[in-house]
């Protein structure tokens, strides 16, 4: 199949497609006239980049757990998992310090709410 009908098929744009083979995700033959082309197990795949992304892995981190699926073996499938496993803990070292943050703006919003409720208190004065 061509890559329009790929990219409609696995419900994502035709540059995702295009960006997935640039990034080693992907891979077509090419027709003698230079087109891409896709077997259907290139539609699984698309869904499963996808939710990998979707689970907030960049595009080394998917190439690296890749051969989990390409090549399934107990090696590559705890390779797989131990990156997972850090990305993990990357996001939520992430969300740690998005909560910090977010205290410490409510902090602020609640010194602003004071300072606005001292204001209406000495103008009514």
């Amino acid at each position: 199949m061509r890559i329009g009908e790929l990219a409609s098929r696995a419900g994502v744009s035709v540059r995702s497609v295009r960006y997935y083979g640039e990034q080693g995700l992907l891979t077509s033959t090419r027709s003698p006239s230079g087109q891409r082309h896709y077997t259907e197990a290139e539609v699984e795949r698309v869904a499963f980049i996808q939710r990998l992304y979707a689970a907030g892995l960049s595009s080394r981190t998917i190439a690296e757990v890749l051969p989990c699926v390409d090549a399934p073996s107990e090696e590559n499938s705890d390779s797989a998992l131990e990156r997972m496993a850090q990305e993990r803990d990357r996001l939520s070292a992430h969300i740690a310090d998005l909560v910090q943050t977010r205290d410490a703006l409510d902090g602020l919003m609640a010194m602003a709410r004071a300072h606005r409720e001292e204001l209406r208190t000495a103008a009514v004065c």
